[in-house]
């Protein structure tokens, strides 16, 4: 029997077709919510749902939602009690894809000041798998379309405003054959992917754009960062990147919440490396990988547990 899906809506749990909004929203109108996309894994080895770094995700939700002027009635912690009991709810006992949905529930469309307006939060669950495949490289393509700058829009957080940006980038890619865009900023320097942020290794350093390269302040970003030099022993760099160093580059590769870790082969029909998974690469993917699921047979040199929100569903 199908599960029938449960959402957190208007500050109860109630049936996820029966959680909707006006066509009058603010937010649909102007584009005035914030979100996060929260990965739930499934260890079917012990029958327990992994929530990778939930509290973190909330405190970034909290982030967005003050600069949109919100004043929602939650705490980091107890949004994230909120959802574990979602969670539960549900009952899927596959990896899953948490998304709230912090936005301007007021329904009035001849408004321009948030300060006037309500707000409210929806949290829904859905199964989820691989958004993109982990297991080979990628195929991406530069953008035409450019990042817009800090000062036009926020970019450290995930504004759902922002994104409308990185749709026409993914969709211009895939139009073209490939599987992903890379966009630039206004001054022609590396910023992301349309839904990832981006690493470059070169001569065994691993470089990535900094945070005023209008990238957004990835969780997966700095977990990996945080992997490389725990695990592997190697700093990474946060520094501008040009475009022209990526087709130089020994490897690429995309962290995100739904894409974890993905190699990229090319960029713009130029073979990255060897056009396969790099050596480097496929050491933080493994380790990643061990990690968000608790498998305990890859070794570790630290304890990553402060990351997961583990539980049976």
């Amino acid at each position: 029997m199908a599960i029938e899906g449960m959402a957190f809506h208007k500050g109860e749990k109630i049936l996820l077709k029966d959680a909707k909004v006006g066509v009058m929203t603010h937010a649909l109108h102007y584009g005035t919510a914030v979100f996060e996309g929260i990965r739930g894994n499934w260890n079917s080895t012990k029958n327990q749902m992994m929530i990778f770094r939930l509290q973190e995700h909330y405190e970034r939700l909290l982030r967005g939602a003050n600069i949109l002027r919100m004043n929602l009635p939650y705490s980091a912690e107890k949004l994230s009690d909120i959802t574990v009991d979602l969670v539960k709810s549900n009952g899927y006992t596959q990896d899953v894809y948490i998304r709230p949905l912090a936005y301007k529930s007021h329904e009035l469309v001849a408004n321009l000041k948030l300060h006037e307006l309500d707000d409210d939060i929806t949290i829904i669950v859905v199964p989820f798998g691989s958004y993109i495949d982990n297991d080979k490289p990628i195929d991406c393509q530069t953008s035409s379309w450019r990042r817009p700058e800090d000062t036009m829009m926020p970019t450290g957080v995930k504004l759902s405003g922002l994104y409308t940006t990185s749709i026409l980038a993914k969709t211009e890619a895939v139009a073209s054959n490939f599987d992903e865009a890379i966009l630039l900023n206004y001054d022609g320097t590396v910023s992301e992917g349309s839904g990832e942020n981006l690493f470059m290794i070169r001569d065994n350093k691993i470089i990535t754009p900094t945070e005023t390269d209008n990238c957004l302040l990835g969780i997966t970003r700095d977990s990996i960062i945080e992997i490389a030099e725990k695990e592997l022993g190697i700093s990474v760099i946060e520094r501008q990147i040009h475009r022209s160093e990526l087709y130089l580059a020994d490897e690429i590769f995309l962290t995100g919440t739904a894409a974890h870790v993905t190699s990229v082969g090319s960029l713009d029909n130029r073979k990255i490396g060897s056009g396969q998974i790099g050596e480097l690469t496929k050491k933080l993917q493994e380790l990643y990988f061990s990690i968000v699921i608790d498998d305990e047979s890859v070794k570790k040199k630290s304890n990553y547990s402060k990351w997961l929100t583990s539980f049976s569903v």
